[in-house]
């Protein structure tokens, strides 16, 4: 009851305060330094009753809470009195910059950043944890707005390492196909986090849907103290790379809290955990493979029922709603399945790729070359140096500014060499990404993405979810966004420069995988990682051999 109090009162405070400028940075150890004042100023006795006072503070905030009131308030409201001068001045100003989650003029309102270098939007992350709190529900779809029956859900499977695949805990029947029936039920949980908005995004005006811009990224001005979150793309749905890292932290995390018996573990030592090395000492129940986990959690029939029974819960409970009135079942069950179907292959199919700005990356030196897409092959390296793996956002970032910092300042290119790196921290960094020509792999540039693993591997090899990544998910993501080619061929950096990358261990591993060609067109230049070339072209050059770490910048944009 304390965890479920607390977080209610962070919620009234977050709905109540209009956006404004917060003594505590945009971070996620802020929220969780905000819980944990919390925690101790609530009573355990108290606790149903500050959440009743707060709930009453929040019921005319409009349609959408609304909807959250019919799903997780259902309980009676007794006042109870709550100064908000019981929290400190910083927390009072943090929840400004903390309300609903927003988009005005390119900036993102409502969103934090996090240990491994995400963005997270805060106001799904917490009705996921409420909704969890409250035992995941299974709510009867009503016939009227005064029809309502709510029994709990069977219990789920906890998301386990990205590593090992997870059942499903599905907790309806699933869409057969194109005359499958309405549904009838809908669980709180997914609906408040992620189904609902996910709708919605694909009604952009009666009787149309689309999905303009599902999952834009930013960049924050600074990573260090961040005050300011700016979208990549004007004209983006609002259901933004930051709200959908905060809706599946809160579709897991509540997920999680439903799961685990009385009594729970505070809320901001939850999401310490969550945020930092993993839950309950599970390295792979964390942030930095939410997308892993929630593709285990669900399926892809039980989240097109359910973006389908939201918006039909939402029409009848807004029967005037302008995106939602006069559409037919079918119209909306036809919104279902695109909306789904876009978010589970463009989504959850796709690794989760740090912008360059996110990293820290100095500008481009000059002007950089268009690639001709799509591309027919992808080039594998190793770093060699630095030889470590990086299994953290920090480390990760500190190599990447090092290798651009070796390129650059050394090599005397334009940008750093490779077209993405690949961490062990569960993220894919953007290098010159998908539109730049690369200086990557000599004389082959053009024709192919360079992709290095950060880390030696001569003699042991990259990280089972870092090698999945690199042999299905970024180039099954690249096929479908029209990057690459669908008969792409891999190789090994050493098949066409005289060089040992990718390194022993790692280049007889791509030899067993099913793109792998056994060609060699090696020329005559030596270009090994370790050994330096005559010119310092871009042409004629190898990205190996970076410089020692440097400090990040503090100013970003």
């Amino acid at each position: 009851m304390v965890a479920q109090g607390v977080l209610w009162i962070l919620l009234g405070l977050l709905l109540r305060l209009e956006p404004g400028t917060a003594t505590l940075p945009l971070l996620m150890d802020s929220v969780i330094q905000a819980l944990a004042e919390l925690e101790q100023k609530v009573p355990a006795t108290k606790a149903s009753h500050v959440a009743s006072a707060w709930l009453l503070l929040v019921q005319d905030s409009g349609p959408r809470d609304l909807l959250h009131h019919f799903l997780l308030e259902r309980q009676n409201l007794k006042a109870t009195n709550l100064d908000p001068h019981q929290v400190s001045p910083e927390l009072r100003a943090l929840t400004k910059d903390m309300a609903q989650h927003g988009i005005r003029d390119r900036q993102e309102y409502g969103v934090v950043l996090a240990p491994d270098g995400s963005t997270v939007a805060v106001e799904p992350l917490l009705a996921g944890l409420e909704a969890g709190l409250q035992g995941r529900r299974v709510v009867n779809l009503p016939l009227d707005t005064t029809d309502l029956d709510v029994k709990p859900t069977s219990t789920g499977i906890r998301p386990g390492s990205p590593d090992v695949p997870v059942t499903s805990p599905d907790v309806h029947t699933s869409l057969p196909g194109a005359k499958a029936r309405s549904p009838t039920t809908v669980d709180s949980l997914l609906v408040v986090t992620l189904a609902r908005d996910l709708g919605l995004s694909f009604l952009q005006g009666p009787q149309t849907w689309s999905h303009a811009g599902l999952g834009t990224e930013g960049c924050w001005d600074q990573l260090s103290a961040p005050r300011t979150f700016t979208l990549l793309h004007s004209g983006t749905s609002p259901v933004t790379m930051a709200f959908l890292n905060g809706a599946l932290d809160g579709v897991l995390l509540g997920d999680y809290l439903s799961r685990t018996p009385e009594p729970r573990p505070p809320l901001s030592h939850l999401l310490s955990e969550y945020y930092g090395a993993g839950v309950a000492g599970d390295p792979g129940f964390r942030s930095n493979f939410r997308r892993q986990n929630t593709a285990a959690l669900t399926s892809t029939p039980t989240l097109t029922q359910q973006v389908w029974g939201a918006l039909i819960l939402l029409q009848r409970l807004e029967p005037t709603h302008p995106q939602l009135r006069g559409m037919s079942q079918e119209q909306l069950a036809e919104v279902a399945t695109n909306a789904t179907k876009e978010f589970t292959e463009a989504f959850l199919g796709c690794p989760a790729i740090h912008p360059r700005c996110r990293w820290g990356a100095a500008p481009y030196r000059g002007s950089p070359r268009s690639l001709q897409l799509p591309l027919g092959f992808l080039y594998v390296h190793h770093t060699y140096i630095p030889a470590p793996p990086c299994t953290d956002f920090a480390h990760c970032a500190a190599d990447m500014r090092s290798m651009q910092h070796f390129h650059q300042d050394t090599r005397g290119w334009d940008d750093i060499g490779y077209s993405f790196v690949i961490g062990s921290d569960g993220y894919v960094y953007e290098g010159r990404g998908w539109h730049w020509v690369g200086a990557h792999t000599l004389g082959h540039n053009s024709r192919g993405f360079g992709v290095a693993f950060v880390g030696n591997y001569t003699a042991e090899l990259p990280t089972e979810a870092a090698l999945r990544t690199v042999q299905d998910v970024l180039p099954g993501c690249a096929v479908r966004a029209g990057f690459l080619r669908p008969d792409y061929t891999l190789l090994g950096h050493r098949q066409l420069v005289r060089t040992d990358c990718p390194g022993d261990a790692l280049f007889n591993l791509l030899r067993t995988w099913p793109r792998f060609a056994a060609v060699s067109t090696r020329r005559r230049t030596t270009s090994a990682c370790g050994r330096s070339l005559r010119t310092s072209s871009e042409r004629s050059s190898d990205p190996c051999l970076p410089a020692k770490p440097r400090q990040a910048p503090d100013s970003l944009l």
